[in-house]
């Protein structure tokens, strides 16, 4: 009842799910990942009581394979399961039971696994796999992610039409503040159109959360500077304590260098002085 990828980052760092179904909130169900363990995916008749076992194999140095198969082994509902999971080295391993609604089934290679069931045909998982494999060290992984998701959404998807969607990405130490393993945590859980949606909220997950381009930081001086101040109300102390006051205020604190300015936070800016 739904199509996901699992994946770890080419660096080996960063672990993530994407997935969409015709299902309510399918974020709530399939996706589970930890820094510098893994990730999997339970579906089909998802049991959900893979994600916390199959994290703790992959803890122990499990492949992703034995992973899948010490799973669904221990499994007597394991033919109405689909399973995919990646861990920290080698390929990512997939599993389909025999009594999946068709057209089930997946794809599997280093670093990760693809799967999908109630399909409108195997060109999905094939199309979501061309676009991982396209995007090879040029996009973050929650971008590589939503591409291939993107790409089985447009060959066909679930047959029952579309729902919900769910993007998860976790690197240890790289969520908010630096105090956080989990990078990228949105769901879709209603929504006529839930991967276009998806895309929307990365875009500002990424504008309020993603740090800035140190190449294209802009030095907080000179006639920049007064506008600046100007911009904030004219402050007549610190400027880069007034703009980092403003920016806690307008959730863009991620983006603060003192001294700079990034400029989508003087985009911001200006738009909200304008």
């Amino acid at each position: 009842m739904t199509f996901s990828i699992v994946a770890r980052s080419a660096d080996g760092l960063a672990h993530g799910v994407a997935v969409a179904s015709r299902f309510l909130a399918v974020g709530a169900a399939v996706p589970a990942a930890e820094a510098g363990v893994g990730a999997l995916a339970t579906q089909s008749y998802a049991n959900l009581a893979y994600r916390p076992q199959g994290l703790t194999l992959l803890r122990t140095g499990t492949s992703a394979a034995d992973t899948v198969a010490g799973l669904t082994a221990a499994d007597p509902g394991r033919a109405t399961r689909q399973l995919g999971a990646v861990g920290t080295a080698g390929d990512g391993a997939t599993f389909t039971g025999a009594e999946c609604h068709e057209w089930a089934g997946g794809t599997a290679g280093d670093g990760y696994a693809i799967q999908g069931n109630i399909l409108t045909a195997s060109d999905v998982v094939a199309a979501m796999e061309a676009a991982w494999l396209s995007g090879a060290g040029t996009a973050p992984l929650a971008e590589r992610l939503l591409a291939a998701l993107r790409a089985g959404d447009e060959a066909g998807g679930d047959r029952r039409g579309r729902q919900s969607a769910a993007l998860l990405v976790v690197q240890h130490a790289m969520g908010y503040g630096g105090t956080s393993d989990v990078v990228v945590d949105l769901r879709v859980d209603d929504h006529t159109a839930p991967v276009d949606e998806l895309a929307r909220l990365l875009d500002l997950h990424a504008l309020y959360f993603d740090k800035p381009d140190p190449a294209r930081l802009l030095a907080l001086t000179g006639d920049l500077a007064d506008e600046v101040r100007a911009l904030l109300g004219g402050p007549s102390g610190d400027l880069d304590a007034a703009l980092a006051s403003w920016a806690g205020v307008a959730n863009l604190e991620e983006r603060m260098v003192p001294g700079s300015i990034d400029p989508l936070v003087l985009a911001e800016l200006r738009r909200a002085g304008g």
